[in-house]
């Protein structure tokens, strides 16, 4: 049974804690270990230190956003990753946020779907040796100098039904996140849906899906940090509806959000909204969840382990352990 893991970048640890953490999902028999890029690492960087400390467990980028990147850069950047570290990377892609890609990087967040298939196309083209012309994002005339020994597998992050059937018609893999197991079949029916409009065999695209876990020592601390996390994501405009079936009061705690009344924001989250969420309690109620996605169709459920605090590592290496002895991995 293959489990994954993804690192919780937005908790302030160290590039030490992260590899402690990527080392012991390693000895515990995870598949793979996935690198998120908020404000927190770089994620092509923090790949590099894991691909050279690290011997068997798959790494992935989830998710790299392609807008601060060129595709020719993002080309460069995997290979020189696969090169490193043959046969374990994944090239997972997104489009993030108008937030993230406007207010932080300063490109446009214009044009999501034909971004992430253009630059598909140009990573692919350029990872088989050839000239890349694609006309958006706009890349002529670039060919790549270092080839990867085999071209990474391209993850597609996708949540809204557009693009969960472009993730059908060109991707390898596509990235569930905030699924409840009660939502996964219904968004991998549109993936399906992609792949007939393309003509490729059903099932050609594999599932992920990244769920929050916490198995620690510090329930109640965990409960209210997920709280918090869940509404934040929640209230992202690009994020709002793939909450807004298990969170009705969504409308209203955004408003008292931006008016500055977070507790009574807060207040609305539910712990019933975190239960169907997160995985919360202990290693067999997370491999319970990882069980259940199974079953709704996903190849590689994937922990995304937050501590209980920022800064908490010993939550996270607690949650990866007891899920792996819980039968997890295995």
């Amino acid at each position: 049974m293959r489990l994954g893991v993804t690192l919780p970048v937005d908790d302030g640890l160290t590039v030490p804690d992260y590899l402690r953490l990527v080392r012991t999902a390693e000895d515990a028999g995870y598949d793979s270990a996935w690198v998120g890029e908020v404000a927190g690492p770089e994620v092509f960087s923090m790949l590099g230190v894991l691909a050279a400390s690290t011997s068997r467990i798959r790494l992935g980028s989830g998710i790299a956003t392609v807008y601060p990147r060129s595709p020719a850069l993002a080309a460069m950047g995997f290979a020189t990753l696969a090169s490193a570290a043959p046969g374990r990377i994944l090239a997972g892609l997104g489009a993030s946020s108008p937030m993230i890609t406007e207010d932080w990087h300063g490109r446009s967040h214009s044009r999501p779907l034909a971004t992430i298939e253009g630059y598909i196309a140009a990573l692919r083209a350029a990872w088989a040796g050839e000239r890349v012309h694609v006309e958006h994002p706009r890349t002529h005339g670039f060919r790549a100098g270092l080839l990867p020994p085999e071209p990474p597998p391209v993850v597609v992050a996708a949540m809204n039904p557009k693009m969960l059937r472009l993730a059908g018609r060109v991707a390898d893999g596509v990235f569930l996140t905030w699924s409840p197991v009660d939502e996964i079949a219904a968004k991998l029916a549109l993936v399906r849906e992609g792949e007939r409009e393309a003509g490729r065999e059903p099932g050609s695209v594999w599932a992920m899906v990244s769920f929050w876990a916490y198995a620690g020592d510090r329930q109640d601390e965990a409960m209210q940090r997920l709280r918090r996390l869940c509404l934040q994501y929640a209230m992202a405009p690009t994020h709002a509806e793939s909450f807004r079936a298990v969170f009705p009061d969504l409308d209203r705690a955004t408003e008292l959000w931006r008016s500055g009344d977070r507790r009574g924001a807060l207040a609305l989250m539910p712990e019933e909204a975190v239960h169907r969420l997160c995985a919360l309690g202990t290693g067999v109620d997370v491999a319970t969840r990882a069980a259940a996605v199974r079953e709704a169709g996903i190849v590689l459920p994937v922990l995304l382990t937050p501590g209980a605090v920022p800064g908490d590592v010993d939550g996270p290496l607690q949650t990866v352990t007891r899920t792996a002895d819980a039968g997890g991995t295995g």
